[in-house]
C-alpha cells in the first residue's frame, strides 16, 4: 500500500490494482506543483470526495469526467452529480460500508460544514464525512475536515485503525494539539500523517507539537508526491 499526499487534503492511494484519489484538488492548490498533475492522477480508479467545499471537490466534476472513473461519496451530493453531470457515482452514508475495488470503505461522522457557491450564497452538499479505508492488513482513519468528537471512542471500537490521516491545520478544522488530543484519547495508532496543513497561512506550518505530543507513535510529515509505504 502506497499513500501519497497531493497536498492540503488531498491523497493517492495505491491499493493493489487500485488507485483512489481522495478529495483531489490539484490546480490552484498553493501545495501542489502544477507539472505533477498528470503523474499524481495517471491510473486514477476511483474518486473518493469528503464533503463539498472547494478544496475538496471544485475539480472532482471535470477530474472524474477526464479519467473516467466513478466518485464515492455522501449521497445527496452523489445522487445530483449523477442526475445533472452524468458521473458515474456511488452514493452512500454514515455507518454504510461500500467495496472501492479492493477496500472496504465505511462512511464515519465528521463535524464540520458541506456547502458549494450557489447563484444565491452557500447551497448544502448533503453532510461532511470521514472514512475508515479497510485494506491490505490495515484499516486507514480518514477523518475528513472535523473536530475532535467523542464518536471517535466508537470508531475506534468497532475498526481499530492502525493508520491515521487527521486534519491538523486548525483555523477551520482541530489544530495540532487537538488532533494529538484525539489520537491519545480515542486511537491507539501505530502511524498518523497530518494534512490540512500548511497550505496557507493561517493554518499551522508544522507538525512538530503533533509529535511532541505523540511518543512511541510514528507520526509522520508527508512530502508531496513521495510515496509513504505501508
Amino acid at each position: 500500500m502506497k499513500i501519497i499526499w497531493l497536498g492540503h487534503s488531498s491523497f493517492r492511494f495505491e491499493i493493489c490494482d487500485a488507485v483512489i484519489l481522495l478529495d483531489p484538488w490539484l490546480g490552484g492548490n498553493p501545495s501542489f506543483p502544477d507539472e505533477k498533475r498528470a503523474e499524481a492522477v495517471k491510473g486514477a480508479t476511483h474518486i473518493l470526495l469528503t464533503h463539498g467545499h472547494f478544496d475538496h471537490a471544485s475539480e472532482v466534476v471535470d477530474l472524474a469526467k477526464e479519467l473516467s472513473v466513478p466518485v464515492i461519496g455522501q449521497f445527496d451530493l452523489m445522487q445530483h452529480w449523477e442526475n445533472n453531470e452524468g458521473l458515474e457515482t456511488v452514493g452512500f452514508n454514515k455507518g454504510g460500508t461500500v467495496e472501492v475495488g479492493p477496500a472496504k470503505v465505511t462512511m464515519v461522522h465528521a463535524t464540520h460544514s458541506s456547502t458549494m457557491p450557489g447563484p444565491h450564497g452557500p447551497v448544502s452538499t448533503g453532510s461532511e464525512a470521514g472514512y475508515m479505508i479497510e485494506a491490505e492488513g490495515h484499516t486507514i482513519y480518514v477523518s475528513g475536515d472535523t473536530d475532535v468528537m467523542a464518536d471517535m471512542g466508537v470508531f475506534q471500537a468497532l475498526h481499530e485503525p492502525d493508520i491515521g490521516i487527521l486534519c491538523a491545520g486548525g483555523h477551520f478544522t482541530m489544530d495540532m494539539k487537538r488532533a494529538a488530543y484525539a489520537a491519545k484519547t480515542y486511537f491507539d495508532f501505530k502511524t498518523v500523517i497530518p494534512c490540512h496543513y500548511k497550505t496557507f497561512p493561517a493554518l499551522e506550518q508544522s507538525a512538530d507539537k503533533l509529535k511532541e505530543a505523540l511518543p512511541g507513535v510514528d507520526v509522520i510529515e508527508p512530502e508531496v508526491m513521495s510515496a509513504i509505504e505501508i
